[in-house]
């Protein structure tokens, strides 16, 4: 089973940029944009799903546990 190893302040920046990065995702699409808009929003879903499960694969990858933040 993966632990956790995302918390604390980079929990919020991750929520908080999934938000920014939806805000992007739609103005983009409905401008047309699409290639923008489906990167913002596959950025959204990693953020997003790093912030739900508080897990990410990079951090893993590089050790690096912000939990204690």
């Amino acid at each position: 089973m993966v632990g956790t190893n995302v918390g604390g302040r980079d929990r919020l920046v991750r929520t908080l940029l999934a938000a920014f990065l939806t805000v992007v995702a739609i103005r983009a699409l409905e401008r047309g944009k699409r290639a923008t808009g489906l990167l913002a929003a596959a950025g959204a879903l990693g953020f997003g799903f790093n912030a739900v499960t508080c897990f990410c694969g990079v951090n893993e990858a590089l050790g690096v546990d912000t939990t204690e933040d």
